[in-house]
């Protein structure tokens, strides 16, 4: 069993990830005689109720199987989401993240904080995917500006009763939510740190002998959360789509990859005695096709079997896997990135073509051989409109200038820029809005005066991903193109051979990725007059 043990101060140790059982009883034996054992099972980030990978990772019938094993070990256990499944996915282009709540309903879920994507329909589709919900709903520090209370009335934090031990959970949500989704005028996102310093003692006084805060951030957020809110037990967290785990303050934080290929479990062993977590230990539960579906869940499979079977269509075919992971479509250049922009750049007859890199959601890759037209839709299912604008060479450079202005581990740059049309070359060691150290278009530098078309898609063009520069521009396109029906179309006609996309250097970047930011140090104090 991998573990990381936790005593008095609960210092991270150590980590190594294997498979094996947790021991048999409820009652732990640990540092303390007899401590309480609460178990808590962990995903984020899960947009599909299907397997990934060609069936062969994830899906929510196995994790319902995996619950269940541990519920018979360890009965005294919550199954946590920590954000983001109503949208984006294939599914939700038509039900709007129906689906996800029935499947949330037949696994058990017990809670889900609020992530970003929550809030892609608006706040009137997410309240009605929350009132359909049999599980709760968490995010202290959303807040409905209307009647000054959190969003959707959820509680600002529940205290759960296991095994005679009480734990409090309280959800913490992205403050960027408010820009880069379509939550409204009327919510709110408060500061993370402030919400939780106000809220733990809050949860103390109920009794809580152990705090989780369950959190739809990044892992640069969520250390700055332990730091600056003493009294956290552990965090359990999503956003990043990575298996990670790190420490900070003594609070251990893990996070799992995207759509349930791994199930994280997390052993909080409580001393009755104390009123304190003795020790924790933690593992990664992989869910592969090894694992067998959990036959209630077939109800939920069967309702929405006519849509799952016109995405198994086949569309054409690739020679070569298809790198679509969320990792590199935002940090560097790659194939299917490539491929996209060059089919937006032909189909809108442009100088140029933009691609967020967060607009590539499929995170996986999709293996040679035949397509569908899941495969499409995962890739792009956001169902964006396209548009031909006329900038100038200035705010070209300017716009990439702004994609590679974030690089530093968790910044989640969804902005960076996968082109077409042009070949750019940038050092992220330098200063934000002086990274671009060459930039040309048709082989030719960049004239800052001259104009240039650009084909990009409409959240690009009307501001999305904090691309200002580009706003105010008249489309010129003369016929409605979807991106995600360009990409069918492209594929389709390489035919029967099939689609054989590779990079060619068209973005390079000059330094080497750090691991951390460098710090700076801090001004030394004024000496006393």
């Amino acid at each position: 069993m991998a573990f990381i043990r936790l005593r008095a101060a609960r210092v991270l140790l150590a980590l190594s990830v294997l498979l094996m059982s947790a021991p048999p009883s409820a009652l732990a034996q640990t540092g303390a005689a007899c401590t309480v054992r609460v178990t808590l099972l962990q995903v984020n980030d899960v947009y599909q109720f299907t397997p990934s990978e060609r069936g062969t990772q994830g899906g929510l019938a196995r994790l319902s199987t995996l619950r269940k094993q541990v519920l018979k070990e360890s009965p005294h256990t919550l199954f946590l989401l920590a954000g983001d499944t109503i949208s984006p996915s294939v599914e939700s282009i038509t039900y709007k993240g129906r689906q996800m709540i029935d499947a949330w309903n037949a696994v058990g879920l017990d809670y889900s904080v609020l992530g970003n994507h929550e809030f892609d329909f608006g706040p009137a589709v997410l309240r009605e995917r929350m009132s359909e919900s049999k599980f709760k709903w968490l995010g202290a520090n959303v807040i409905d500006k209307r009647t000054g209370k959190t969003f959707g009335n959820t509680p600002p934090f529940e205290v759960r009763e296991l095994g005679g031990v009480k734990v409090g959970i309280v959800g913490l949500v992205l403050p960027e939510t408010k820009t880069t989704s379509n939550p409204g005028a009327d919510v709110e996102f408060r500061d993370v740190c402030e919400t939780a310093k106000q809220i733990i003692p809050q949860i103390r006084a109920a009794g809580a002998q152990a705090i989780v805060a369950l959190t739809h951030l990044s892992m640069r957020e969520d250390k700055q959360l332990a730091r600056c809110a003493p009294g956290l037990d552990v965090i359990v967290g999503g956003h990043e789509h990575t298996l990670l785990e790190s420490s900070a303050a003594g609070v251990p934080i893990f996070k799992m990859t995207a759509d349930g290929k791994q199930m994280g479990r997390i052993d909080l062993n409580i001393d009755p005695a104390t009123g304190k977590v003795d020790s924790i230990d933690w593992q990664v539960l992989r869910v592969t096709d090894e694992t067998p579906d959990d036959p209630e869940f077939a109800v939920v499979t069967e309702k929405y079997g006519a849509r799952l079977k016109e995405l198994a269509a086949s569309v054409g075919r690739t020679q070569v896997a298809l790198d679509a992971r969320s990792a590199t479509s935002r940090t560097e250049e790659t194939n299917i990135a490539d491929f996209i922009a060059d089919a937006f750049r032909r189909e809108a007859g442009a100088d140029v073509a933009l691609v967020n890199g967060g607009s590539i959601r499929a995170d996986s890759l999709i293996s040679a051989g035949e397509l569908s037209l899941r495969d499409v839709l995962s890739i792009l299912p956001f169902g964006n409109d396209l548009v031909k604008i006329e900038v100038t060479g200035e705010t070209l450079r300017k716009a990439i200038e702004h994609g590679v202005s974030r690089t530093a581990p968790g910044a989640e740059p969804g902005r960076f820029p996968q082109v077409s049309g042009l070949r750019y070359a940038f050092d992220a060691s330098l200063p934000a809005g002086s990274r671009v150290r060459e930039l040309t278009v048709a082989g030719s530098p960049l004239d800052p005066k001259k104009k240039y078309t650009l084909v990009t898609t409409r959240y690009v063009a009307e501001g999305g991903d904090q691309y200002e520069m580009l706003k105010g521009h008249r489309d010129t396109l003369r016929s409605k193109l979807i991106d995600s029906d360009v990409l069918r179309r492209a594929i389709a006609a390489a035919g029967a051979a099939g689609i054989a996309p590779r990079t060619d250097g068209r973005v390079r970047r000059l330094d080497a990725p750090a691991a951390e930011a460098p710090c700076k140090a801090a001004p030394a104090a004024p000496t006393k007059q």
